[in-house]
């Protein structure tokens, strides 16, 4: 391996601004997963939420661009998919308050079916939609922001991207000030900590984690329409490669703060980056010193497991996370 061209400006600005890029779908679920976690409910099922996003919104791109309405709804395509994608999540997000609220369901199990249900039925609406035949879509072009676009260096790697990368940017800040700035976000935090107390306020302990649940969820499929509709512009089975599991692993690296939650999407994205980067460059090769691309691909998550070992010792889970609430109850 010639390391030489890895340790090259031009190397290093390409591998962080696709790191950035890269990090978009996981940060969505992870700030989805923070808003539902905060609440008292444990979605494991984000696997299944994301690739049913990611297929909801690649089909709707494609019958968009390609169907009837291609000439009306070309232009909006990208943006009608992701819509679809995080009303999927909506759809996986209430089959999960129906569970784990309504019929107080072991959460862990409810989210495991969650993860089969999601990719049985992601599989099967590609396979009824296109056979074995692969699909592609126009995806979003890039948005470079006037004149911060064009600064040296910090202008290609924050300022040249897809519309998606800034929203992502600003939902962060938004989650944030949702949960700590907000009357809502309050009663979610209570509810997340001491349910039977957030009632005898007046909380609806009910309908505020039924409504963490769905805006978790939303986020969660709105990650996986942004991996297949922009980032891909394809689905294939599995395509989501266990983006939902490192989401979850990372909200307890995060401490439940969308902050942090940030740096850690962004670690996983620089790793993914870089996996494919290296990988490139030792298929060029192809001599002594190529490294096996299996333990490339296993790089972003050896990082997201050593980052969460690190963090492990300083959770901060909400009191109720994961205890189904019974009204009346200790």
């Amino acid at each position: 391996m010639n390391w030489s061209l890895i340790l090259q400006w031009s190397f290093l600005i390409a591998l962080v601004t696709a790191g950035i890029r890269l990090a978009v779908p996981v940060v969505l679920a992870v700030l989805g997963e923070i808003i539902t976690e905060r609440s008292g409910v444990l979605n494991l099922g984000l696997e299944g939420v994301m690739i049913m996003g990611s297929v909801a919104g690649f089909l709707t791109a494609y019958y968009l661009e390609n169907g009837p309405m291609a000439s009306a709804g070309g232009e909006w395509s990208a943006w009608l998919a992701l819509l679809a994608g995080m009303l999927s999540g909506v759809a996986m997000g209430l089959i999960m308050a129906v569970l784990s609220v309504t019929l107080r369901a072991d959460q862990v199990i409810s989210g495991v079916t969650l993860v089969v249900l999601g990719h049985g039925l992601a599989a099967y609406f590609y396979r009824q939609a296109f056979s074995s035949l692969t699909a592609r879509v126009s995806g979003m072009e890039a948005l470079p922001i006037p004149l911060l676009s064009r600064i040296p260096v910090v202008g290609e790697i924050l300022f040249n991207h897809d519309p998606t990368v800034y929203i992502t940017a600003l939902m962060v800040v938004a989650v944030w000030f949702l949960l700590f700035r907000t009357t809502w976000g309050l009663r979610i935090r209570s509810v997340g900590e001491n349910p039977a107390a957030a009632e005898t306020s007046g909380v609806n302990v009910g309908l505020v984690r039924y409504s963490a649940t769905l805006l978790g969820t939303a986020l969660a499929g709105l990650g996986g329409a942004v991996l297949t509709v922009v980032q891909l512009r394809l689905f294939r089975e599995g395509i989501t490669a266990g983006r939902g599991w490192i989401a979850v692993a990372l909200v307890i690296f995060a401490r439940w703060r969308p902050g942090l939650a940030l740096v850690g999407a962004l670690l996983f994205g620089l790793a993914d980056a870089l996996q494919y980067r290296i990988q490139a460059l030792s298929q060029v090769e192809r001599g002594v010193g190529a490294i096996p691309y299996e333990f490339l691909l296993m790089l972003p998550y050896i990082m997201t497991i050593l980052a969460l070992l690190y963090r492990s010792g300083r959770a901060d889970a909400p009191a109720a996370l994961g205890r189904p609430y019974v009204k009346g109850a200790d």
